[in-house]
């Protein structure tokens, strides 16, 4: 890594974690915290403020019975990952005495401070965590909707959108084009796309050779670019006219603004360009899940403003908001929900026992990507709170070197299968 050495970072990394999760007991009357979401920010909030003072009665409210992680979702594109090798459940947690809630919540009454629940339960709470994810803005898109998912996956929530685009690439031809649509910034997780063509790529040169993937992007640059392309040369031919990859940024009438789903075209750019194929993975673009658009916690933009110190809203009192639907300053990702997750339980339990959080908090982002077989690039960084907002500390972010040895890529991409064990184990476990 550049500017900070692997040791360096890692012991800023865990000075950052003990900020969100040192035990505070405390001998005060019961007190309630609902957490919405189960995911990267949600399962671990439950499990931290638990942990730090178990008298508070922590329930989370999931839809779901199973997880299916987002990250390392596209290994299944590749072929090295099953999509049972991503499915978690929640029984870790409520042996650990959190309460679990399989139903969707549908609204929150600020005042009365109760969540109301699909099947017409309410829930009172004390303190609210919000941790929902993404949604998508539908209808951006001329001809596009969401009964099309299933025709044009976007796979952006992993599970049976995973499966469905995993069998069309099995079912596609031997020479057919695989279309994956990038969404304008921000979105949840930015080097994913990329990293999905990557996998694709290496599932096309072992499997179907003659095939090809185009990427038409709503923006000009994305994250660790310079890496990717490396990767791509060296792995797909990239820039040759034997390239399993083709990138069609912004200014060159990259940004889908159209579909024909009947005759599997999408049109691109001002011009309106035809690009027609096989198999289309269109990212719609985004907002914070709907439970926040829908109860006032949102901007114009479908994000929503916070704290950055606690994570409460600024727009409902005693109500949180952590992971991608919060606006943070930090990437939209697994790892930065976790760091956020943290520090906001030690921020809900310090509030809940009358004190405030002494501890100026600091935030972690670590992010893999797996180009191919033994192929990975990361980046990191670690944040903290400047002039009233979450801002990267200087010189404190570490990316993969250009030019590296395959000896070194081969313990990225061995580091990201820990890094997911790690964090899957810390979310669950």
């Amino acid at each position: 890594m550049s500017k900070i050495t692997r040791r360096h970072f890692l012991t800023m990394a865990t000075g950052a974690a003990i900020v969100g999760c040192t035990p505070i007991i405390a001998p005060f009357a019961q007190k309630k915290v609902v957490i919405i979401g189960g995911g990267a920010g949600g399962a671990i909030a439950a499990k931290y403020i638990h942990k730090a003072d178990p008298t508070i009665e922590v329930t989370l409210i999931e839809q779901n019975k199973h997880y299916f992680t987002c990250f390392m979702s596209n290994e299944v594109f590749g072929g090295s990952r099953t999509i049972d090798s991503i499915k978690f459940n929640y029984d870790g947690l409520r042996q650990q005495g959190i309460n679990v809630l399989y139903d969707r919540a549908i609204g929150i009454d600020p005042i009365a401070k109760k969540v109301e629940l699909a099947l017409g339960k309410k829930v009172d709470y004390d303190r609210l965590i919000v941790s929902p994810g993404i949604d998508f803005k539908w209808n951006t898109i001329e001809g596009y909707n969401e009964s099309l998912i299933e025709k044009m996956p976007h796979a952006w929530k992993a599970g049976s959108q995973t499966i469905i685009l995993r069998k069309q690439l099995e079912n596609m031809k031997n020479g057919g084009t695989v279309i994956i649509a990038v969404p304008p910034k921000p979105f949840r997780c930015p080097p994913a796309p990329y990293e999905r063509a990557s996998q694709i790529a290496y599932y096309l040169k072992h499997h179907k050779p003659k095939s090809k993937i185009v990427i038409l992007d709503a923006n000009n640059k994305f994250s660790k670019q310079a890496l990717f392309t490396k990767g791509w040369e060296k792995l797909y031919g990239f820039g040759t006219d034997k390239s399993l990859i083709e990138w069609v940024p912004l200014d060159d009438e990259g940004k889908v603004v159209g579909v024909d789903a009947k005759n599997m075209t999408v049109f691109a750019g001002e011009f309106e360009n035809k690009h027609k194929a096989e198999v289309i993975n269109l990212i719609p673009p985004q907002t914070g899940g709907q439970i926040v658009m829908n109860n006032g916690l949102t901007n114009e933009d479908g994000w929503c403003p916070i704290n950055p110190r606690t994570f409460e809203s600024t727009l409902q009192k005693d109500i949180h908001i952590i992971g991608d639907a919060c606006i943070s300053n930090m990437p939209k990702s697994a790892y930065s929900a976790n760091s956020q997750a943290k520090v906001c339980a030690k921020a809900v339990v310090a509030a809940l026992q009358g004190k405030e959080m002494r501890e100026e908090p600091s935030y972690v982002t670590v992010c893999y990507s797996l180009l191919g077989k033994d192929y990975g690039i990361s980046v990191a960084g670690v944040y903290r709170l400047q002039d009233g907002k979450i801002q990267a500390v200087k010189a404190s972010k570490g990316v993969s070197p250009l030019n590296a040895s395959a000896e070194y890529r081969k313990r990225e991409f061995d580091y990201a299968h820990s890094w997911y064990n790690n964090l899957t184990f810390d979310m669950f476990n």
